[in-house]
């Protein structure tokens, strides 16, 4: 006879499939929490700093329309205070996390959820950490990435990580060997600086049209006991041509300093040195047509601005700015410039400067077909003032006007690129940060 309590198979295997969907549910919940809550304990920068905080980015697609023309913005969400971006031959990405981890966006705009191995440790405090990533031009042959890190400096403590005073590092530049998919192979560091900081300081790099290397270091604060914040690292060091801090360095791929830098051979001067007096360059570019080498660079109040790199040139810092101390004061006050005038003898004047600050982030020149009224035209981003900035060019290059943009999406804008489909990306410098595709809508 057929027990009465006993189920029938199709009730049993329904229940089991129930009982695993309610189970799977539970744990990604408890995957989810513990995920927010790992989000919520790890800092990366100072305390209570900009771009903490909830996800206030829209998850789909939104129309936004900029003096008439509609722009259509998607968010790929899930990457960490990003940093840099390199587009990859076959129409995949690279894109740094601050906090040393190296993602790979798939050529359908798909973040793949594992990262990169094979970069080295960095250090992730204070606005440091990974950083800036480059292809070799020889890419498709020798597979070579490059890549800028805070690498921290021996005996240092993690006392007061997250602020100007904590641990010390300087700026290093390695490279690997990228096998296509989720590792960095043959990882060995080129370049070490002489730059240590306890403070900010980016290290941009780009691949010029001579196959050299241009990589800028920052020294943009002073010294606590010279009224600034950093324990480590001053800003008249960029003045100094015995540190590399305040500079654009020039190197081969191999990270030695090539044989006709202007400063070769020169008694006191460190021979990797291009030019110097920068004072942190947040975004470096070779101007697509001219071969210029093209900065932007986050100044003091009042004094972001736009350079033209040449061979040999001083760019000032600290001793003029068209910019002030934070204080409002026009010098000094442990951050401004030395001096009142905002220009000196053999001093280069930028090609133009912000006043108030944009607090820039990455820059590009556009080049592409798919935004034909902004061609030739520079896009900068807006970290403090949470916008990307369109710099109108004349042909010869020089600046007419300015658009801010985006600044609905209330996003601190780190890096700025134009995709090999004309298309303009972007990344968010937030802890729960995006990659952005904007692209055209027809009307």
């Amino acid at each position: 006879m057929p027990n009465p309590s006993k189920k029938p198979v199709s009730v049993v295997v329904a229940s089991a499939a129930l009982w695993g969907l309610l189970f799977a549910c539970i744990t990604a919940g408890r995957t989810a929490v513990a995920a927010a809550e790992q989000y919520e304990s790890r800092r990366i920068g100072v305390v209570e700093r900009q771009g903490s905080g909830p996800d206030t980015l829209p998850d789909g697609p939104q129309v936004i329309d900029e003096q008439g023309q509609r722009l259509r913005v998607t968010p790929l969400k899930g990457i960490e205070r990003p940093w840099a971006l390199a587009f990859l031959p076959d129409g995949a990405m690279l894109v740094t996390e601050r906090t040393g981890r190296l993602r790979r966006v798939n050529a359908d705009f798909t973040l793949d959820p594992e990262p990169i191995s094979g970069v080295p440790d960095v250090l992730p405090a204070a606005y440091k950490g990974l950083m800036d990533v480059a292809l070799h031009p020889d890419f498709d042959d020798n597979r070579w990435v490059y890549f800028t890190y805070s690498r921290e400096l021996p005996g240092e403590t993690d006392e007061d990580w997250d602020k100007l005073t904590g641990p010390a590092a300087t700026a290093a530049l390695a490279r690997g060997r990228y096998d296509g998919a989720h590792r960095l192979h043959d990882v060995e560091d080129l370049f070490v600086a002489k730059a240590a900081t306890s403070g900010v300081s980016a290290a941009r790099i780009v691949f010029g049209p001579d196959d050299r290397l241009y990589m800028s270091i920052g020294a943009p604060s002073y010294l606590v006991i010279e009224g600034g914040t950093n324990r480590v690292g001053s800003a008249h060091e960029a003045q100094d041509p015995a540190s590399h801090a305040g500079k654009i360095l020039r190197l081969n791929d191999d990270g030695s300093a090539p044989a006709d830098n202007p400063f070769v051979g020169r008694p006191g001067h460190l021979p990797e040195i291009f030019a110097l007096g920068v004072r942190n360059v947040t975004g470096l570019v070779v101007h697509p047509e001219t071969g210029a080498l093209w900065a932007v660079e986050h100044g003091p109040l009042d004094g972001d601005e736009i350079n033209i790199i040449e061979a040999g040139r001083n760019y000032g810092w600290p001793l003029v700015s068209y910019g002030r101390a934070y204080s409002g004061a026009r010098t000094g006050a442990g951050s401004g410039p030395v001096q009142a005038h905002p220009s000196a003898p053999g001093i280069e004047e930028p090609l133009l400067y912000w006043a108030p600050n944009i607090a820039p982030g990455g820059l590009t020149i556009y080049t592409g077909d798919r935004f034909p009224a902004w061609k030739g035209d520079a896009f900068i981003g807006g970290l403090g003032s949470t916008q990307l900035q369109r710099v109108d060019l004349t042909d010869d290059g020089l600046p007419v006007g300015r658009q801010s943009m985006l600044v609905s999406l209330g996003q601190r804008i780190r890096e700025v690129r134009e995709g090999a489909d004309g298309l303009i990306y972007l990344l968010t410098d937030h802890d729960r940060g995006s990659l952005i595709r904007v692209e055209p809508v027809a009307d």
